[in-house]
């Protein structure tokens, strides 16, 4: 009996001490944050891409006729003269054809000579009465016949003349010869298609770069963008170069679609060959001392025992009465709603901090000015959506000018390409896709700060461009130094206890970590 007892009072003894430690101790959970500083500085906003260097005119020179390769008077690297004679294709053959065209022609002008002259005895015996109207129409048939023949004769003649001249080929432009595709001796067969003989580079001065830039990335390009890049000949070399042309043919590499970009480089230290491999990098924006946050601090997710609850409430009670002063419950500025406490300092990205209570009137009626204007300039026929993308653009209308610097695109109405660059006569426009434009990536995001409570605050951002490690913020209640929250780590003794090699110091990471 006693034996029961004892058994009975450990167990409850366990029972009461696991208890302990899971509602008690287990419950509290204790974090730790990581912080950052809200900060100015430049954005620096860059396409990447790679490309292969190329010659900005080459042409491959081929021949029209068939036959062996007899000699060749340029050879890799060789700089040649437009006109200049570079091979000879064997003319024996060619030679033999022209022979041949010249006895066609002479015996077509004997037979035209004797056609004429019997033309002219028949008709003068046909004046006198002397020939019927037939024999006289026949003579007249065969000499008109042996006249066209005589014509014939002289085109096979000219066209074999014309062969036995394309036999020797001359260089079409001044320039390098970066390839030849034959030797002596070697037989080119002309039938289908001309053969390549060699290629011939205009000058290698001046060189451009196809750059393959994917389809999420090509909007920030536009015309007249500085571009850098590297090549490996030259790992420690910087190469400037601008981009003049974005190619409207897509490339599709493994299901990616890409476009081509055209970048003029200099090369008058002749260090780039064609077909080498360069690592480019366009220049999209730049802005110069801007308000700026880390991109880890706009993904923090933190856990809801942190949140300050009586912040969030009054923000929704706000943005409630906002809701109701605008007539419209289903709607914040252009469509969208507010989930989870996410909109505190400036509904719909609109406000961005200007410092107007969100439920004042002052500012419902400035608010719905604007809205009656921008309707009535297009007819009061816009959409919510349509509504919420003109609100933007006249928010980033609107934004400091410092926040907006990027390299400067003047976008012509008629861009002209002439026959100094690619040998073309006819001046013609080209077609040039719009601009990038900055101050159009704008939108919204969350920060959080931690309050004198203890707790996390949200606070409402509007966003600018990026450079992957740092986001042009725009907003009047965070001011360089102020400290917002990059992440929050877990130390409750549960996470100690099965905590995993890549957990850091602490416990487990809750929010900005992942």
């Amino acid at each position: 009996m006693k034996r029961k007892v004892l058994i009975s009072s450990g167990a409850v003894i366990v029972i009461a001490v696991a208890g302990f430690f899971l509602f008690f101790r287990g419950g509290s959970n204790k974090y730790e944050f990581r912080f950052d500083k809200v900060s100015r500085g430049d954005l620096t906003v860059y396409v990447t891409a790679t490309g292969t260097i190329n010659a900005v005119t080459s042409v491959d020179v081929g021949t029209q006729v068939s036959g062996i390769v007899s000699k060749l008077y340029a050879d890799f690297n060789s700089v040649v003269k437009e006109g200049q004679v570079i091979a000879q294709i064997d003319t024996t053959f060619l030679q033999q054809s022209v022979n041949d065209a010249e006895a066609s022609l002479e015996r077509a002008m004997a037979q035209a000579a004797d056609s004429k002259r019997t033309l002219d005895r028949t008709k003068a015996l046909y004046d006198k009465g002397l020939e019927s109207q037939a024999n006289y129409d026949a003579a007249l048939t065969t000499n008109e016949s042996n006249h066209a023949t005589l014509r014939s004769a002289q085109a096979s003649l000219d066209r074999a003349k014309i062969n036995l001249a394309y036999a020797t080929i001359y260089a079409p432009i001044s320039g390098v010869v970066i390839n030849r595709a034959v030797n002596v001796g070697q037989t080119v067969a002309a039938s289908f298609s001309s053969p390549t003989l060699y290629t011939i580079a205009n000058d290698l001065s001046k060189m451009q770069v196809l750059a393959t830039v994917d389809e999420s990335d090509v909007g920030r390009v536009s015309i007249g963008q500085p571009a850098s890049f590297t090549v490996d000949a030259y790992p420690d070399d910087k190469f400037e170069g601008t981009v003049s042309q974005i190619r409207l043919a897509p490339v599709s590499i493994q299901n990616v679609v890409n476009y081509t970009v055209v970048i003029d480089v200099d090369n008058d230290q002749l260090k780039l060959m064609p077909g080498m491999t360069a690592n480019v990098k366009i220049l999209a924006a730049n802005g110069l001392d801007v308000l700026r946050v880390s991109n880890m601090a706009l993904r923090l997710q933190p856990p809801s025992d942190l949140v300050d609850s009586a912040k969030i409430r009054e923000m929704r009670e706000a943005l409630m009465a906002q809701r109701e002063g605008n007539g419209d419950s289903g709607r914040v500025n252009g469509g969208q709603r507010m989930s989870g406490g996410s909109d505190g300092g400036g509904i719909g990205g609109w406000r961005g901090g200007r410092g107007e209570g969100q439920g004042s009137d002052e500012f419902r009626q400035r608010f719905e000015r604007l809205r009656d204007s921008i309707q009535s300039a297009h007819g009061g026929n816009l959409s919510r959506e349509e509504l919420m993308q003109e609100l933007v653009k006249l928010r980033s209308a609107h934004r400091p000018e410092k926040a907006q610097v990027a390299p400067t695109v003047k976008k012509p109405s008629v861009r002209y390409i002439g026959s100094k660059k690619f040998g073309i006569t006819v001046r013609y426009p080209e077609y040039e896709k719009s601009p990038y434009v900055p101050s159009h990536e704008s939108g919204r995001a969350r920060v959080w700060i931690l309050n004198a409570k203890g707790k996390l605050e949200p606070v409402m951002v509007v966003t600018g461009v990026t450079d992957g490690r740092y986001t042009e913020i725009t907003t009047d209640k965070l001011k360089p130094g102020d400290q917002i929250v990059l992440g929050v780590v877990s130390t409750d003794a549960q996470s100690e206890q099965a905590r995993s090699p890549f957990t850091p110091q602490g416990g487990r990471p809750m929010g900005g970590f992942r």
